[in-house]
């Protein structure tokens, strides 16, 4: 009776520490079980051992380990600091748009431009108005020929006055005219069939460059168009043109600059020329504030008739600042004395870049 409740407690016993131990050890010399902490169960003892839920860790046998989460980095699968190299540069693709007529988009320095000056309807105002703008596009270009020895490409050019300044005030009162669009038009075609710049000149007699330069702004968007500012057509609210020597301050200019620097940008275009016309000093009085914004070759060009003596007199006397500006010089087919030859012409300094006959 005793003996079976022993057997009963001890079974009890043994049931209570299987439960509270992962690994027990039986002797074939003690009837009873001796209880381990499994950290202290050697390999050998673990062989002998009843099966466990845990595989025992040894160091012959690992378990894999699982995949490591984000909030638990291991020394040995941590990724490398990032490299204090920088990245390597990746240039843009080459600049594409349209392009001057005969290629490129840049005008200066590129190319030397020789341009013929006029108007429609004869050669009273210059000799581009001779002919058809077809032959007044041929006529050029055998003039710009003789200046293809002297270290750039030619590039010719037409200078059509696109406002012509007048005598009387006309209905708006600003003694300047324009000339139809359909004859702009005739010298762009032309100038397209030749490959030649058209360069639109502006003579405002009491008005303002830019309301003029803005009347044309379909044909600016065209990439073979530029622009020219006479001063000498400028004239104040009491002045008539022709009486008297117009001028312009640089911001009448700048306004200008501004507007066709933004059309470049806005249509992706070639750069453009910024021909500022000048004999005297007073015509550009300060000229030190003409602005060069982007897209824009601002050329201060000279246009004194004379002798060749004098006309390098007046040149020299301009002093113009080149660089940062580009320098322009005028020939007149008759009103000048002795027409000076490209020889002469390129031995003033500094080397005019854009020649223009008129």
């Amino acid at each position: 009776m005793h003996r079976g409740r022993f057997w009963v407690i001890c079974a009890a016993v043994v049931l209570c520490c299987s439960a509270c131990t992962s690994t027990a050890s039986v002797g074939p010399d003690h009837p009873v079980w001796r209880v381990t902490p499994s950290w202290l169960v050697s390999a050998s003892t673990t062989a002998t051992s009843p099966p466990v839920s845990t595989p025992a860790r040894t160091a012959s046998h690992r378990p894999s380990a699982p995949p490591l989460s984000p909030s638990s980095p291991s020394s040995s699968s941590r990724p490398s600091p990032p490299s204090s190299r920088p990245p390597p540069v990746l240039h843009p693709p080459p600049a594409s748009g349209p392009t001057l007529p005969r290629g490129g988009r840049h005008i200066l320095p590129t190319y030397r431009v020789v341009a013929y000056y006029g108007a429609p309807g004869g050669a009273t105002l210059g000799v581009l108005g001779r002919g058809t703008p077809d032959q007044a596009a041929v006529a050029v270009e055998r003039q710009a020929a003789a200046y293809a020895r002297f270290g750039r490409p030619v590039q010719p050019a037409m200078e059509l006055i696109a406002t012509v300044a007048q005598g009387g005030p006309g209905r708006d009162g600003l003694y300047s005219k324009p000339i139809p669009d359909a004859s702009i038009a005739a010298y762009l075609a032309a100038a397209h069939r030749h490959r030649l710049l058209l360069i639109l000149d502006f003579q405002p007699g009491r008005g303002e460059f830019l309301p003029q330069v803005q009347r044309v702004s379909r044909f600016l968007d065209d990439p073979s168009v530029s622009v020219a500012l006479d001063p000498e057509w400028k004239v104040g609210r009491s002045q008539v043109p022709g009486r008297v020597i117009g001028s312009s301050s640089a911001a009448s200019i700048n306004a200008v600059s501004r507007y066709v620097s933004a059309l470049v940008a806005r249509h992706n275009l070639p750069d453009k020329l910024l021909v500022v016309h000048q004999f005297t000093l007073p015509m550009l009085p300060d000229r030190s504030h003409i602005a060069r914004p982007a897209g824009l070759s601002v050329v201060l060009h000279a246009d004194g008739l004379a002798m060749p003596a004098g006309k390098i007199r007046v040149y020299r006397d301009l002093a113009f600042p080149c660089p940062p500006f580009h320098a322009g010089f005028k020939l007149f087919y008759r009103a000048d004395t002795g027409l000076m030859k490209p020889a002469q012409v390129m031995a003033l300094r500094p080397q005019p870049e854009v020649i223009t006959y008129q």
